[in-house]
């Protein structure tokens, strides 16, 4: 489980494709205080540690995992949102992920808010998947509220320290981003389906 609050950014040194596999090498200021089997948020997506060397560690994505999110498309130097399990006890500070994506969506738009922007994202709403105006979001990991919901289209605000110490700063339209859903909303609309 996590909370969405980005811990740290990594930078991909080394991507090697093994069968349908990817392994996926990260450089980041958290490595030496990772261990092997330990999980860990990229962009949003769970991943087990299976190999660390000094700062660089290595995770292993499997052919569902790069069907489903934007792992595929990573490139050596790109920057990605990392994020520890949560610890029993900690504060929860953003809301529950899991660290399941559920589908990607596009950035289709930015616009500066003089000192924050909205961002804007559209998705295949034929996946039955939902948002809500100011409910929660996962984007790329990140924990955040809605402030515009549409059938296939939602619009986030992001503070200067969220888009300094996330990737966002790195968004364009056409940015392809992995989203999870708020997992109460999912539970909520799937028992609505079954009624």
């Amino acid at each position: 489980m996590f909370t969405g609050i980005i811990e740290s950014l990594g930078t991909v040194t080394n991507l090697e494709k093994d069968q349908n596999n990817l392994h996926i090498s990260v450089k980041s200021n958290i490595t030496d205080e990772l261990k092997i089997d330990q999980s860990v948020a990229h962009n949003g997506v769970c991943l087990t540690v299976v190999a660390i060397d000094n700062k660089e560690y290595t995770v292993t994505a499997i052919k569902e995992t790069l069907d489903k999110t934007n792992l595929n498309t990573l490139k050596v130097d790109d920057t990605i949102n990392l994020e520890r399990a949560m610890k029993l006890g900690d504060r929860l500070d953003g809301h529950i992920v899991q660290g399941h994506v559920d589908q990607t969506g596009i950035c289709t738009n930015i616009e500066n808010e003089d000192g924050s922007w909205v961002f804007t994202f559209e998705y295949d709403a034929s996946l039955n998947n939902m948002t809500i105006e100011k409910g929660s979001i996962t984007i790329n990991g990140t924990s955040l509220t809605v402030i515009s919901s549409k059938k296939n289209r939602f619009s986030v605000a992001i503070i200067p320290y969220t888009y300094e110490h996330t990737n966002f700063k790195t968004f364009k339209k056409g940015t392809k981003v992995n989203l999870e859903f708020d997992v109460l909303g999912k539970y909520v609309a799937r028992l609505m389906e079954l009624r």
